[in-house]
């Protein structure tokens, strides 16, 4: 008997949630909150799933997941990091993974890919070899065409309809980093920050609007730092434009303020942590609202 065409477990690569109702010109993005893993991906693996799950920005997408009942969409990549990495440019691959030589276009000389960390990484976060043996060119560009492009298409097109719509736009990519990665300023006596917000250090993003993220989770508590040593990706650098009034940053969460970073579960503080996070959304949401009644320089 035929079984039928195989059922892609990555299709769609991608989840958006709307609002019912547009309230604000902003935009909220999971990159790395994925964990759809492939069979055919785990058996290529030299570790297991709990090491590859260590590249993941795990539960990000839930701890923002409030926006749309507040009137912003949230797209969420449902593919895996550690598969393919959609806060890189799409082609930023390192020859050195591949048993066959790469196309001249590719972009071969990434510091990230030489890191182990380009769009088809080498390494999980801790810096352990994924797979087994090299890969060939054609996997990559299978899952970089089917993964990486369409999302940042969507992306793209969630992000011009703000714009187009109101004038100006913001997109807020949303990551956590590992606790021990936190930076611990000087001016925190020792302590390490809750939050780095980056804004490719002011080309990005309009100050103003950064210090509204800032301000509200201070309110709240947080210990927050600014661009170091996470100032933003491939997706911040894209889509920040603040002289065209299009803006971009990205948020680091510390996982320690939400999950067991060991076991990669959620801790009885998550809740919490997501109140906070949605009084920081309802501040950027009318600050948003604000800016698109002005013209003029800034937001």
């Amino acid at each position: 008997m035929d079984a039928g065409p195989a059922i892609d477990p990555l299709d769609p690569p991608f989840v958006v949630r709307l609002p019912a109702a547009a309230m604000a010109p902003v935009v909220f993005a999971s990159p790395h909150s994925g964990r759809v893993y492939p069979e055919a991906f785990l058996r290529a693996s030299r570790i297991d799933a709990l090491g590859l799950r260590s590249s993941e920005d795990a539960f990000i997408d839930e701890l923002f997941a409030d926006a749309p009942g507040l009137g912003m969409p949230l797209i969420g990549a449902r593919f895996p990091r550690a598969y393919v990495d959609a806060n890189r440019g799409p082609w930023e691959l390192d020859p050195g993974m591949f048993a066959d030589r790469l196309p001249d276009w590719v972009e071969a000389d990434s510091p990230r890919a030489a890191a182990g960390l380009g769009t088809i990484a080498r390494v999980v976060s801790d810096g352990e070899e994924i797979y087994a043996g090299k890969l060939r060119f054609a996997e990559a560009r299978s899952r970089i065409e089917a993964l990486h492009l369409p999302y940042h298409r969507r992306l793209d097109a969630l992000v011009e309809e703000a714009q187009a719509g109101w004038g100006v736009s913001l997109l807020v990519d949303c990551h956590s980093m590992p606790s021990s990665a936190a930076p611990a300023p000087a001016g925190l006596g020792g302590a390490r920050a809750g939050f780095v917000i980056g804004d490719r250090h002011g080309s990005a993003c309009d100050a103003g609007i950064v210090a509204v993220v800032e301000d509200a989770l201070r309110a709240r508590g947080h210990r927050v730092t600014r661009n170091d040593p996470y100032a933003g990706g491939f997706t911040t650098r894209r889509h920040g434009r603040p002289a065209a009034r299009r803006h971009a940053l990205q948020v680091e969460v510390n996982r320690a303020l939400y999950m067991d970073e060991a076991r990669l579960e959620p801790l009885p503080c998550f809740a919490a942590l997501r109140d906070d996070l949605r009084h920081a959304m309802e501040a950027l949401r009318d600050h948003m609202r604000g800016a698109a009644a002005t013209t003029g320089d800034g937001a």
